[in-house]
């Protein structure tokens, strides 16, 4: 079986006309290394400064102190910070952000380990047998599979970890007759509408209450609502783009792109006539689910992070290569083979960090949060929450990672609701919100960066579809925090 390509292809996939015209925007990694040199140019234009900062013990973390803000010495940066930047992305232990190296070192480990299961050819015979026994009902796939992601967004933050799913499901999405871009809404979306109406999330729900001095339990019903109401509005949204292309294939996003797709993707697919799985693809299939249920269990139960889960699948594929009998040579070359096919995302998650090395070093993040600070005072109540809506969207753009994020925000923007007479749980609900609805197009974040390579989908493409739907999810969060700030 020929190897399937997830993030490049051979020059015939570009062969036609209107496939080279939507391939014309810049690459994810040009975008991403213009916002460095972008962000870098805005050192030498904004205010170098800083708050004091004290530790504080329940979020584990040091925090800025509110009212301590003070012009530094400015330390702009040029050419060479800005070459710098990629590689410090991948490690930088000064950075209130996490590191990006175990990020893309568990990228590789997935990408070899579904080398591997390629090598079996247990996910093409897998795939047929599916599309079988749903001909007719695959349009369910969709709502079911969005809920799933969803609940590991609002549970745990669900995130890098969706990069292990991509190419698994899109497969699956393109052999039901729909597009790339639907398979990667399955998971993006999905995931990232739990993070938006994150409940017990660690990683954003219960450090953002921590730092703002609240319980995380406060205002956990109102997060209910937008979750419930965010999942039926993005359930809704895709289920009618996916019928759509299902009728008429000239009106997805990516038409020009859908018989480079059906290669890429079903590559040896339609060579294979028998879709029942010999015993040794079933066992295969048994430990190619175990593995995924087992990083579930891991990251939401037992603290695991990247170096576990990526220990964990480089595992599953010996034992799926020794159960397969492929072979040392075989075995080894399909693994190297697999990572090397998810290199290209594994570079953007550095390139994607370096933006926010740029702006730390820069020292102009806490410029921003105090030019923020001082315009939320003495607002009244509708128009403090809205704003503060909009401020933590525009520094979920410099700060994409939640966490980081409601390290960074939280301990000086939650007390001026004091003033404003608007409950603290309100602004933390206003940051998640606001973070989880950016990190759906964020190009600074390496879910997101990532998750388009891997379904070779252009930024410009998912912007063309996405829009429309940020734009009646902006509205819907408006009005729930709108209704909030006077109950």
């Amino acid at each position: 079986m020929q190897r399937r390509s997830l993030v490049t292809d051979d020059k015939s996939s570009t062969s036609n006309p209107e496939e080279e015209l939507e391939t014309r925007f810049p690459t994810a990694y040009t975008i991403l290394f213009l916002l460095i040199i972008v962000v870098a140019a805005l050192t030498w234009i904004i205010p170098a400064g800083q708050y004091e900062r004290s530790m504080n013990e329940e979020v584990g973390r040091e925090v800025a102190v509110p009212g301590t803000y003070e012009t530094v010495e400015p330390n702009p940066q040029g050419f060479v910070d800005v070459m710098l930047a990629p590689t410090a992305g991948f490690y930088d232990p000064d950075s209130y952000a996490a590191n990006a190296i175990d990020v893309a070192l568990f990228i590789l480990f997935l990408g070899g380990f579904l080398g591997v299961m390629n090598a079996t050819g247990a996910i093409d015979t897998g795939i047929r047998s599916a599309m079988h026994r749903l001909e007719g009902r695959e349009i369910w796939m969709i709502p079911i599979l969005m809920t799933l992601f969803a609940l590991g967004g609002t549970t745990y933050g669900m995130a890098e970890e969706t990069l292990a799913f991509y190419a698994i499901l899109i497969p699956v999405i393109i052999s039901a007759g729909y597009d790339a871009v639907t398979g990667v809404a399955i998971i993006l979306i999905g995931a990232g509408i739990g993070v938006l109406g994150s409940t017990i999330n660690p990683f954003a729900t219960v450090i953002a209450s921590n730092a703002a001095d609240i319980p995380f339990t406060d205002g956990i019903v109102l997060r209910f609502v937008l979750l419930v109401g965010g999942l039926l509005i993005c359930a809704a949204y895709v289920m009618r783009y996916a019928r759509r292309v299902k009728d008429d294939p000239s009106r997805s996003v990516v038409a020009g792109q859908r018989d480079a797709h059906r290669r890429i993707f079903l590559q040896g697919h339609d060579e294979i006539e028998d879709f029942e799985l010999t015993g040794i693809q079933k066992i295969a299939l048994v430990i190619f689910t175990l593995t995924f249920i087992v990083m579930i269990w891991g990251v939401s139960t037992q603290g695991w992070w990247m170096a576990r889960m990526g220990a964990l699948f480089f595992g599953a594929a010996i034992v799926i290569g020794i159960i397969a009998r492929l072979g040392e040579k075989k075995l080894t070359s399909s693994f190297v083979d697999g990572a090397r096919d998810l290199l290209g995302v594994a570079l953007v998650v550095g390139l994607a960090r370096g933006i926010v090395v740029i702006m730390e070093q820069g020292m102009i993040a806490d410029t921003i949060l105090h030019s923020a600070e001082t315009t939320l005072g003495g607002l009244p109540q509708l128009a403090f929450i809205n704003l503060m809506f909009w401020i933590e969207v525009g520094m979920s753009f410099f700060v994409p990672s939640s966490s980081g994020l409601a390290v960074l925000s939280m301990p000086i923007l939650a007390p001026l609701a004091d003033f404003a007479d608007v409950g603290r749980d309100l602004v933390v609900t206003a940051y998640q919100s606001a973070n989880g609805l950016v990190n759906l197009i964020n190009p600074t974040f390496a879910v997101v960066i990532g998750g388009l390579a891997i379904g070779r989908v252009s930024y410009d493409r998912w912007l063309v579809f996405i829009w429309p739907l940020l734009l009646i999810l902006a509205i819907f969060i408006s009005v729930v925090i709108s209704i909030g700030a006077f109950l």
